[in-house]
């Protein structure tokens, strides 16, 4: 077996190789100064990354297709990229989630891609399904190796997966020459004849997860404790629980002790789910609304008295890209404003934006020019990112995305 400093050459700009030595693991295709040529090496194949000096800087996946012409697997030249060196680098990303996340790896985000060092490979654990997508084409061309890895792995601590159903079913993969799919890994042990449906538990509530056709992998697991901050406010309180999707915010509030629980999307589907997760939970007495939620906060605004002291915002992303950014801006601007102006003195706000796009320094001045038009002083309460299961890399802003905040409005 190789080691990495014997890979083909790939040689970086003088900006590609500060980008790389300030730790990000990508390669643009623009920092690209010389590459191998097709004889050397086929697409997708692992190459070593230097300087225009020859320093080494990496090794990682090729792809001529893409933008990210390189994703860094490892910075270590004496690395040898055989089975013993993936079995890790599974093992590493299960023994972490198994240090942080409180016990609760029954549904949890297992891998988390450059995050753990794996670029591109998302696996998400709904109980015994593993649910995963790819995204980088080197990662795809591994995938029967992983994918053996990952059961091996998990067998040995007791937690071996009933299937593996790949969500591929994005357009980003043909910016890497992939086809989009989805569908059961055949694999010896694993079944490829399910339902679609797997049920999870997460802080001591059931949901149904449908990891065919929900959105994503089937639910959003990077909000798992963000949840648990707003049942403890809930208690006693009237919560209006915005873009509800699965019902999961409004059902930790409910389980949390609300005097009442309104869940709202616009989706009817989605609302057919969180009533079925609702009474799943045995909670009875929830309210559901099909509505646009711009719609709803301006009709209950022009109310004499606001219904709820307690509006919770988690909307879908506003923006996925840089270019959309300021639209972006104005549109989470109008909902928290809404939102602040129905909300009484002394009530409660949490709000959030999962686009990484919308940094959190302008999310705060979208916050500050939202109170002011609405005439509300927000005190701060807690400021919270995603779960530790998606793990943030602080020299890789693309990992930090998600922005969660909880005020009392004064």
């Amino acid at each position: 077996m190789k080691a990495a400093r014997d890979y083909p050459i790939l040689t970086v700009t003088a900006k590609g190789t500060r980008w790389l030595e300030s730790g990000h693991p990508w390669v643009y295709d623009s920092d690209v100064a010389r590459e191998p040529d097709e004889s050397e090496c086929e697409n997708g194949a692992l190459v070593d990354v230097v300087s225009e000096k020859g320093k080494y800087l990496g090794t990682g996946f090729l792809s001529r297709l893409s933008k990210l012409r390189v994703r860094i697997v490892s910075r270590n030249a004496n690395d040898r990229f055989d089975e013993n060196f993936w079995r890790r680098r599974v093992r590493y990303a299960w023994d972490y989630r198994k240090a942080v996340m409180d016990g609760q790896t029954g549904c949890c985000r297992l891998i988390f891609g450059e995050a753990d060092q794996l670029p591109g490979l998302t696996v998400d654990r709904f109980s015994d399904i593993l649910v995963t997508q790819i995204l980088s084409l080197g990662m795809e061309q591994r995938k029967p190796l992983l994918f053996r890895l990952l059961v091996e792995e998990l067998e040995k601590r007791g937690a071996r997966p009933r299937a593996i159903y790949e969500r591929n079913d994005v357009a980003i993969r043909e910016m890497e020459g992939m086809e989009q799919g989805k569908g059961f890994v055949a694999m010896e042990g694993l079944e490829t004849e399910l339902s679609g449906h797997v049920e999870i538990c997460e802080n001591g509530v059931y949901y149904d997860v449908d990891y065919m056709e929900g959105q994503k992998t089937g639910f959003f697991l990077d909000q798992k404790y963000n949840r648990q901050a707003v049942a403890r406010l809930a208690k006693g309180r009237r919560v209006l629980d915005c873009f509800t999707h699965t019902g999961a915010f409004a059902l930790n509030a409910a389980k949390g002790g609300a005097a009442q629980v309104t869940a709202v999307d616009i989706s009817p589907s989605a609302i057919a789910l969180c009533k079925a997760n609702a009474a799943r939970n045995g909670i009875e007495g929830m309210e559901f609304l099909v509505a646009d939620v711009f719609a709803l906060l301006e009709e209950l605004g022009g109310q004499k008295k606001s219904p709820y002291d307690f509006i919770i915002l988690d909307p879908p992303a506003f923006t996925k890209s840089a270019a959309t950014a300021r639209s972006a801006f104005r549109g989470y601007k109008e909902i928290n404003r809404r939102a602040m102006s129905l909300l009484p003195r002394g009530g409660y706000l949490a709000t959030c934006s999962c686009s990484h796009f919308m940094k959190d320094e302008m999310f705060r001045l979208m916050l500050h020019e939202a109170s002011f038009d609405a005439g509300r002083t927000l005190r701060q309460i807690e400021v919270r990112q995603q779960a530790p299961d998606h793990p943030i890399l602080l020299d890789v802003p693309e990992t930090d995305y998600l922005k969660f905040y909880l005020f009392q409005v004064i």
